[in-house]
């Protein structure tokens, strides 16, 4: 059933309150000049025109913000008008995208909290939002963001800060809340849940007593969300440098679980009377990377998030009587299978998952000409890097990893020797075989 509904947030204040230029710290050097360009273009046509959400608590908190998003009172198809090099997206919510190169700035018009003739806020039974194509003014768009320390508005007319949720005041207290009733905020949109666990990690911030309560009873919600959207919302939370600790908070409140059902259900069960720590050396291996500047692949992530649930599923088959090789084939096809379901992980990205898993018991095959075949595998160093993390976490023989390291700084030469096969020992029953043999050839044996 899907019906029609109106927001029921109450104001948190009667009215706004307006902190001048002298009242806080945002300067207009510190904007991109094309949201400079923007802003100033729409109040020349007559619009207002207003810097909102996280670049403006960025740039309140001193940090530079990843890009800048401006509201207005203008329809898209009006922005459209105003700028030749603009784009129209979105059937949720029609937005406006102006480009200048390779940045974009995004203009989004007020939303509304009613209903009008062609236009409608529709909800499904379980009450989350479906479409939301209704413009308002500044008054109603600011009940329709999610937290305060987001509906801040930015006014390049008089460069004042427009504040009626008490954003201000949770910036000064670092605190995360929600605008209006947090379980009404969260069925509206279950994907509010992975958004406060990921600005409370970003900012620092804590989150309300009622957003974390709500949290832990709405956790559920987040299965009805299609797998798609989730999968991109996990990028965000994963590949933001701060992957440990968002890990872990979404393990507190019991979202993990809905975004990796069969890894969280691994972290249950103990190897050898130890916790599975490979997932929680990956998140801050990850976390050290982005720290150093160097990138992070969402591949290895995954792949290091689905390892223990693989090895699990394969030793069931394995207990069964099946091949090894097909064990473990048909174990990675079932588990990933399973977590698409969840979250739609993109095919380049199961299939670079598929080939560092089945590197790894290519590496225990050291002698001969394979170890500088696989040398030259386009995934070799995602797939040793693997191994050392399972190296470290009690998965594999550290010797190996280690005779990996040496083989791949060593030169030519020093690889031929370290490939050499072991000789095999020469004793008393091998010489009579030989002799026997060349008894043999030689015509020699049988009866005198």
């Amino acid at each position: 059933m899907i019906t029609s509904a109106k927001s029921d947030a109450e104001p948190l204040v009667e009215q706004a309150r307006i902190y001048s230029r002298s009242e806080h710290n945002i300067s207009r050097s510190q904007i991109s000049d094309n949201a400079l360009k923007v802003l100033n273009r729409l109040q020349r046509e007559g619009f207002d025109a207003y810097l909102v959400g996280g670049c403006v608590r960025d740039l309140l908190l001193g940090r530079e913000p990843k890009d800048f998003d401006v509201a207005t009172n203008a329809e898209p198809d009006q922005v459209k008008k105003v700028f030749r090099n603009c784009r129209l997206i979105g059937r949720r919510f029609r937005l406006a995208h102006v480009y200048f190169g390779r940045e974009v700035i995004e203009v989004a018009t007020f939303r509304g909290a009613g209903e009008t003739k062609n236009d409608k806020q529709v909800l499904n039974n379980e009450g989350r939002l479906l479409r939301d194509n209704i413009y308002g003014t500044i008054e109603e768009d600011v009940w329709r963001r999610d937290f305060t320390v987001n509906a801040l508005y930015y006014n390049i007319k008089d460069f004042s800060v427009v504040d009626y949720v008490g954003g201000m005041a949770d910036h000064k207290s670092a605190t995360l809340r929600l605008i209006g009733d947090p379980e009404t905020r969260f069925r509206e949109d279950p994907v509010r849940m992975l958004r406060a666990v990921r600005f409370a990690v970003k900012l620092g911030f804590m989150l309300d007593p009622d957003c974390e309560k709500s949290m832990h009873d709405a956790a559920e919600l987040l299965s009805s969300i299609p797998a798609a959207r989730l999968y991109d919302e996990v990028l965000k939370l994963f590949l933001s440098g701060y992957a440990l600790q968002t890990f872990e908070m979404l393990r507190h409140y019991g979202l993990f679980q809905v975004l990796f059902p069969a890894t969280e259900s691994s972290l249950a069960i103990e190897q050898d009377g130890f916790p599975r720590l490979l997932p929680i050396k990956a998140l801050e291996n990850s976390d050290n990377r982005m720290a150093e500047g160097k990138t992070v692949t969402a591949y290895f992530l995954f792949a290091a998030f689905l390892w223990e649930p693989v090895q699990i599923r394969a030793k069931e088959k394995l207990a069964r009587g099946i091949a090894e090789f097909v064990a473990y084939q048909d174990a990675a096809n079932e588990v990933i299978a399973r977590q698409i379901k969840s979250t739609a992980l993109p095919r380049h990205i199961t299939m670079a998952m598929r080939e560092v898993w089945s590197l790894q018991p290519k590496f225990n095959m050291r002698f001969g000409s394979r170890p500088s075949r696989l040398i030259t595998h386009p995934r070799f160093r995602a797939g040793y890097d693997f191994l050392l993390l399972r190296s470290e976490t009690g998965g594999a023989d550290p010797e190996l990893a280690q005779w990996w390291g040496k083989y791949q700084e060593t030169s030519e030469t020093e690889q031929r020797k370290m490939t050499q096969p072991p000789r095999k020992a020469h004793n008393n029953k091998s010489g009579r075989k030989k002799a026997y043999r060349k008894k043999v050839s030689d015509g020699t044996t049988g009866t005198e």
